[in-house]
């Protein structure tokens, strides 16, 4: 179960090419806790995530899944979303944003998010990084 999540990261793949329910971490091939949680407690929200942000948004093609990627880590780290945070950053990296232009993201943020968020950030991308 959620096998396939981390081939269609790593392939590129359509979104349709695996059910729903045969996504989970990126890294581990495993279902992510939240994933888990999400589809016991709310499965709706479990479908909508899976058919409407992975199945469509992300592959809509006017951005590219790396555009996405860093506009989307932007976004988290901005709002300081610290567990979605970890596993943006493995997609982010999956799509071909460097460590360098993640570590850039940051900074930059840190003038206008704030510098907790930023600091957080840097915490949270080191454990990123040491995973790979």
């Amino acid at each position: 179960m959620f096998q396939g999540f981390s081939k269609w990261i790593m392939t590129k793949a359509s979104s349709t090419d695996l059910k729903p329910d045969q996504r989970g971490d990126l890294m581990t091939n495993q279902p992510t806790s939240s994933r888990v949680v999400m589809r016991e407690l709310a499965p709706k929200l479990a479908e909508i995530t899976d058919e409407t942000l992975f199945g469509d948004v992300w592959e809509r093609p006017q951005l590219s899944k790396r555009d996405r990627s860093m506009i989307t880590v932007a976004a988290l780290i901005a709002t300081y979303r610290t567990d979605q945070i970890r596993l943006h950053l493995r997609r982010a990296l999956q799509n071909g944003v460097t460590k360098e232009e993640i570590g850039e993201i940051i900074t930059h943020l840190a003038f206008y998010s704030g510098w907790p968020t930023a600091a957080n950030a840097v915490m949270v991308a080191r454990e990123v990084f040491n995973e790979a």
